[in-house]
């Protein structure tokens, strides 16, 4: 089986991302498998970008192929903010994702929309030297006034989804590794990579 490098530590990603890639034939490993201590700085201005300069140094760093994400939580009456800066936006609360959704709220005031969505951006770099192919997709929804649930990670607590007409922090992590943007992502690259072994 190929071995394939998830540009990240976080269980959750690895555990969706294994199941999603395993049956292309690819074992994913992370970079601790791999004792890898590298953080790449994201200066990049879009998703694309940053989702590159972490498959660029992984890569370089592994000599295998790379899948790299960047993610991001985008509300429509602030300009599609948090966004790219998402897990910044965050830090400034100490991290605590429950302070930063209602820092979001308060942001939105009586704003009429609550328009919000997850956007997820996966780079796969097959070698250095390679040009990146990008695997984009979108979770619609809306930003709840509160928090609802304790299920998933992040801003989720605080999402809605319009496709499951389900608060995220209720939903399963089968549910969620099923409809995320990040599952819709990952669909695609999948199916890039079927079409690729078949040729």
């Amino acid at each position: 089986m190929s071995k394939i490098l998830l540009a990240s530590n976080n269980k959750s990603k690895l555990a969706e991302c294994r199941a999603a890639l395993s049956e292309c034939g690819y074992e994913v490993v992370s970079p601790f498998d791999l004792g890898l201590h590298i953080d790449p700085e994201e200066t990049g201005t879009t998703y694309r970008e940053n989702s590159y300069i972490k498959a660029l140094a992984f890569a370089s760093a592994s000599g295998l192929p790379v899948i790299s994400d960047d993610s991001g939580f985008e509300v429509e009456a602030l300009g599609g903010r948090p966004g790219l800066f998402s897990s910044r936006f965050a830090a400034d609360y100490d991290g605590d994702y429950e302070r930063a959704g209602r820092a979001l709220n308060d942001m939105l005031g009586d704003s009429p929309s609550r328009k919000a969505k997850f956007h997820c951006c996966i780079c796969f770099l097959k070698n250095p030297g390679e040009e990146p192919l990008y695997f984009e997709a979108d979770f619609p929804g809306t930003l709840l006034p509160k928090s609802s649930g304790h299920g998933g990670f992040g801003y989720d607590p605080y999402f809605h989804s319009d496709e499951l007409d389900l608060d995220m922090g209720l939903a399963s992590p089968e549910k969620k590794n099923q409809y995320s943007h990040r599952a819709k992502a990952l669909k695609k690259l999948v199916e890039y990579l079927n079409r690729a072994g078949e040729q």
